[in-house]
């Protein structure tokens, strides 16, 4: 008896660790299933997650980074290089304010017709672009115009600050600091990595191209390092990256001039790898002497604010022709802006007026859904 019962003992004693090995396979194998069925769901949906990131201290405005990657790691990893290199261009393009250690666009201003500044490369490279929109648009982009544009800056600022005495400079002001804009008082030493500006009144502004061409390089850097599926926007300076990961493109925005109207948008469309929009407007900086707005975007052959349009938005494959033709256009009658816009490919174009009505390229109608 006592050995039917040790026996018995026994008999259990295997069936319940058979019983418990019989478990653990059955949870290694449903993990196993499961590992193999997240990755085939992360294979589907491209193997990434949507993150964001933002920063409000570049280029005076708000850059959102939107991308897809398989970790939060390294999607903050990836923003962060975009962001340093986006810092980087904020403190050479500056012409306001002085770094530590840095040669920007004010060190520039600051030696007009004193001495050459030695400065970085891409600096210089931004300033040859500059100057080559200057001729693309027959002068509606001048980046040696800072002499009015500070005039007119500071009439903002003081109106801005004390409304009721709001004013506008006279012509005869504006008139004399337009004698020292030329362009080719501009020279750059490629060889010495020198920029002086021969007349000691001239000085430089590059608010009309640099941001647009910041975030062009900045975005090519990305994509030389293997970054993909990225949607930059830099204070309305949209570019992208590839798409999003289940293949469907970007979806952007463009934001309604009408600040005061129950709609944020003036149209939402889809952008491919590499396009980007960019728009000027009179929304975005401006003040108001009796009763009537004065923007910030600046006519070379009035000197006083363009007010044609409420908003210009350009689509195209860099974001620096983008960022300087829709000032450019700003700054053209209608039909001038078509006319031009008609010799660039892929460069499309939409006019929105004060009224709200909106004009488009063909192209540019075509991505409207």
């Amino acid at each position: 008896m006592v050995k039917y019962l040790d026996m018995k003992k026994k008999l259990i004693s295997c069936f319940l660790i058979i019983i418990f090995i019989a478990f653990i396979a059955f949870i290694l194998i449903k993990n196993h299933i499961s590992g193999d069925l997240q990755r085939q769901l992360q294979s589907i949906s491209g193997g990434a997650d949507k993150y964001t990131s933002t920063s409000i201290d570049l280029f005076d405005t708000k850059t959102d980074i939107v991308g897809y990657s398989d970790s939060e790691e390294q999607f903050a990893k990836d923003s962060k290089v975009i962001i340093d290199k986006l810092t980087y261009y904020n403190r050479i393009y500056d012409i306001y304010n002085d770094y530590e250690g840095v040669n920007n666009v004010k060190t520039i201003n600051d030696n007009a017709g004193v001495a050459p500044v030695k400065v970085d490369k891409e600096l210089i490279d931004m300033l040859k672009f500059g100057k080559q929109m200057y001729y693309e648009t027959d002068g509606r982009i001048n980046i040696a115009m800072g002499s009015v544009l500070s005039i007119w800056h500071n009439y903002r600022e003081a109106g801005l600050d004390n409304p009721k005495e709001a004013k506008l400079p006279s012509k005869e002001e504006l008139e004399d600091a337009a004698e020292h804009t030329n362009i080719e008082d501009m020279v750059i030493d490629e060889k010495a990595s020198t920029v002086f500006l021969k007349d000691e009144r001239m000085s430089l502004d590059v608010g009309a191209v640099a941001k647009g061409y910041a975030v062009q390089q900045a975005l090519d850097y990305a994509r030389s390092k293997g970054m993909d599926n990225i949607l930059l926007n830099v204070g309305g300076n949209i570019s992208c990256i590839g798409g999003r990961t289940d293949g469907s493109k970007f979806m952007v925005a463009i934001q309604n001039p009408d600040l005061e109207s129950d709609e944020p948008y003036v149209e939402a469309f889809e952008i491919e790898d590499g396009e980007c929009v960019v728009s000027s407007g009179d929304y975005q900086r401006y003040y108001e002497v009796d009763g009537k707005k004065y923007c910030h975007i600046i006519n070379p052959d009035t000197l006083f604010p363009s007010d044609e349009f409420a908003q210009v938005s350009i689509l195209a494959k860099d974001s620096g022709v983008a960022d300087g033709f829709s000032t450019a256009l700003f700054n053209m009658s209608l039909e001038d802006g078509k006319e031009f816009i008609a010799g660039y490919k892929n460069v499309e174009a939409m006019w929105v007026m004060p009224d709200g009505s909106k004009v488009y390229t063909q192209g540019f109608k075509n991505y409207i859904k």
